[in-house]
């Protein structure tokens, strides 16, 4: 069975995150949210989320995917070493990194963007293209193991990729 961790913090984009959680679960996929602690965090729209796990509890764990939401979550996320270097490490075992809206953020300072078609939400393409990436500015873009929607309403085509690429079609 597949295991897929969606990543949560303060003012995560509320649909970013419960969208992918509850989808991939739909899909019967062993979905686990993890956040820095394990206490109730409230998303940027107002909904009040409590993670799975704490990142400390999976830290050493491999997944067959990553999901980065965006909000300013990704913000916070980028200054911990510990998620930088998670992320990273998925990465180059070429596990699937699925980044949403200013999810890239994350991706950036983990270091895997350069060379890499990429898209995000428009105001993060200085960013990307600063941190050596391809920017698509695309709905949504797959480039091997990293895919990124631009916004909640792209995320849903993207997501739809991302459930056939776990399925292995």
């Amino acid at each position: 069975m597949k295991r897929i961790v969606v990543l949560l913090e303060k003012m995560v984009e509320d649909s970013e995150f419960q969208y992918p959680y509850l989808r991939l679960k739909e899909e019967g996929f062993d979905v686990i949210s993890a956040a820095p602690e394990k206490k109730i965090y409230q998303g940027k729209g107002g909904q009040s989320f409590k993670p799975d796990k704490s990142f400390d509890e999976i830290y050493d764990q491999t997944f067959d995917a990553v999901i980065v939401p965006g909000g300013y979550a990704p913000d916070l996320w980028r200054r911990d070493e510990k998620i930088l270097s998670f992320v990273k490490r998925h990465n180059e075992l070429g596990k699937i990194i699925a980044s949403i809206c200013h999810g890239p953020w994350l991706l950036i300072s983990a270091g895997v963007v350069r060379g890499r078609k990429v898209t995000a939400f428009f105001a993060i393409k200085d960013d990307l293209v600063n941190a050596g990436a391809v920017y698509e500015g695309l709905d949504w873009v797959e480039d091997k193991n990293l895919l990124s929607s631009t916004n909640p309403q792209t995320m849903l085509p993207m997501m739809k990729r991302l459930v056939e690429k776990l399925k292995g079609t």
